[in-house]
């Protein structure tokens, strides 16, 4: 999106992976992956797959960027709030259109509306610090070539603001009483501490000797603190 509307072409975008490839080759978030040459060539198909996903979903030379990777804050009084949208554009009609990538499959219906709360935060970002609510907010799945599109709301927008706030509350009154209770679910698979978490019969106090082993998994204050 950083090139000339006429230069958006998918060879374009291969190149442009293929120089970030390089660029990024020797970045600490990658290098810690471990990734064998091989797991690594792959890594970057997958890549080239998604970015040619991405052209079947619209006609990036229409697109009118105004921001990218647009970090926004805004102060809501008892806290602020942040976010980082990957891309905020002027529509054709010149209302503000923001657009999230997502790289893995589109939700079923049953859980589409809870993966919008992040589009509300956008939405809600947007009209504290640019004085105007997107006309529209869009969800790219590149895995599946699928777009989710919502218009955000007055109520929406409000809606989301209150629940910003219900969970700084209920954060503020956790941490007043160190009350932190676990709540089991299916990303509990992925998780390192699991072993230490009570809600699997695990003590958390076990960890506490891994703070200062060298090989721990680099999350562990998030544990302990």
């Amino acid at each position: 999106m950083d090139r000339p509307a006429g230069e958006r072409t998918l060879d374009a975008a291969q190149a442009d992976l293929a120089q970030a490839r390089i660029e990024l080759s020797s970045h600490p978030d990658l290098v810690g992956l471990g990734m064998t040459p091989s797991e690594w060539d792959a890594f970057h198909d997958q890549a080239a797959v998604l970015v040619e996903r991405y052209f079947s979903l619209e006609d990036p030379q229409r697109v009118r960027p105004i921001g990218l990777e647009l970090m926004l804050t805004a102060d809501l009084g008892q806290f602020t709030l942040r976010g980082i949208i990957d891309r905020l554009e002027l529509g054709e009609d010149g209302e503000l259109v923001v657009t999230d990538y997502k790289t893995g499959a589109a939700p079923s219906e049953r859980h589409e509306q809870s993966r919008m709360l992040g589009v509300h935060c956008y939405a809600l970002l947007c009209e504290k610090v640019l004085g105007r609510r997107p006309a529209r907010v869009q969800l790219l799945y590149l895995s599946n070539a699928e777009a989710i599109i919502t218009t955000p709301t007055e109520q929406s927008v409000r809606g989301m603001e209150r629940k910003a706030l219900a969970l700084w509350q209920a954060v503020g009154r956790a941490c007043h009483s160190e009350d932190f209770r676990p709540s089991r679910g299916p990303l509990c698979d992925w998780c390192s501490f699991r072993p230490y978490c009570p809600a699997w019969g695990g003590d958390p106090e076990r960890a506490l000797e891994l703070r200062d082993d060298p090989e721990a998994p680099a999350r562990l204050p998030l544990l302990t603190a």
